[in-house]
């Protein structure tokens, strides 16, 4: 059952907000395709929710425009975008039922009052709460609530739909089931969904893409995919996900890829740009990227090797963690799957590790 058809299209063009002299969102443009899930990721204080904000049309821009649909909405008020919005806190009112809750947008929108009760059984099906029209906000559990805050940003059918850190109150297990249950909700709608979030796990879970932002400015968008194994600049690297960060000095090309020294190997990396011998760079792998060399690879082997020594071996259930140091003192970090037939390492072990040339960048 689905309670809306395509999505609206969302354009930011050159978006700015300032506060005082500071800048909370320093030229963000991003065009949002319809029906699109897109998450805003970042840490505190890296403009997502205020840019969240300025669409929904709570805060105004200092400068550039936002268009939906290709109208811009800059001068419209926030009741007039017709934008269903999803908040952390619920923002549930407590002395009304949950049918009431939910309804409470189509009454101010005037819907007659047998309409109404059609409508809200139908976003309760959505969310997969059928039967709870007559309970009270205060006799459900957090998820719960949470989807009834849901149903009642979906029940009017609006074309677009703005989460700010929606799931950010949840326990772990919780949130996890409730990423899947969005993802759901997203494809039963064909609604455009702007989401915003701290949590890189959630968003890779999520999103159709991924706009990253880092003090006020987007430092990458793309799919999930895309930010994981090609980051473009170290904050993305290392804020999605965990990398190794190898200082090295640049040797040469060699077959599309830049040859580097690092810890008095060569090791060769992706690259898009063309540094110049002598440059020193700093070259970014995965942990899980990363394997012992007597653990046996498929052929053909690795091409970039490194000498290291373990100084910090973890079990953490399902992988082993292990924290290594190369003969220039640089650290590294190795993540192994767990398995009872893998041999364990143990601080003060030499060992040397291996990792695939495309699953080292240049950042």
């Amino acid at each position: 059952m689905t309670l809306a058809g395509r999505g609206a299209s969302v354009a930011l063009n050159s978006l700015e907000k300032r506060y005082e002299g500071f800048g909370a969102v320093r030229g963000v443009s991003i065009d949002i395709r319809s029906g699109e899930f897109l998450t805003l990721l970042g840490p505190s204080g890296s403009g997502k929710t205020t840019t969240l904000m300025m669409i929904a049309g709570f805060e105004t821009p200092s400068a550039g425009d936002i268009a939906i649909d290709g109208r811009s909405v800059v001068a419209l008020p926030a009741h007039r975008r017709n934008i269903g919005m999803v908040f952390q806190n619920y923002a549930l009112f407590p002395h009304l039922t949950v049918a009431e809750n939910i309804g409470f947008p189509l009454k101010q929108r005037g819907v007659a009052k047998a309409e109404r009760a059609r409508l809200v059984e139908e976003a309760l099906e959505l969310v997969r709460l059928p039967g709870y029209g007559t309970r009270q906000p205060r006799q459900l559990s957090g998820g719960q609530q949470q989807r009834v805050a849901l149903a009642r940003a979906i029940v009017f059918k609006p074309r677009l739909l703005l989460m700010d850190e929606p799931l950010g109150a949840l326990d772990k297990q919780l949130r996890e089931s409730l990423q899947l249950e969005m993802r759901r909700l997203h494809a039963d709608l064909g609604i455009t969904f702007i989401y915003v979030t701290h949590d890189q796990e959630e968003a890779l879970t999520m999103s159709d893409r991924i706009a990253v932002m880092h003090e006020g400015r987007v430092a990458q968008i793309g799919p999930p995919e895309e930010l994981y194994d090609r980051p473009e600049n170290r904050f993305v690297a290392a804020f999605i996900g965990e990398s190794n960060f190898l200082p090295a000095t640049v040797r040469g090309r060699e077959e599309g890829h830049v040859v580097a020294e690092c810890a008095g190997s060569l090791v060769r990396a992706t690259c898009t740009t063309n540094p110049a011998p002598g440059e020193s760079v700093t070259l970014a792998a995965r942990p899980e990227r990363l394997r012992f060399v007597d653990g046996g690879w498929p052929a053909p082997p690795p091409a970039n090797r490194l000498a290291v020594t373990v100084t910090e071996a973890v079990f953490v259930g399902e992988r082993c963690r292990y924290v290594l140091r190369t003969g220039d003192g640089t650290s590294l970090v190795l993540k192994e799957p767990s398995s009872a037939a893998t041999r364990r390492r143990v601080a003060g072990e030499t060992a040397e590790v291996a990792w695939s040339v495309a699953d080292t960048i240049l950042v």
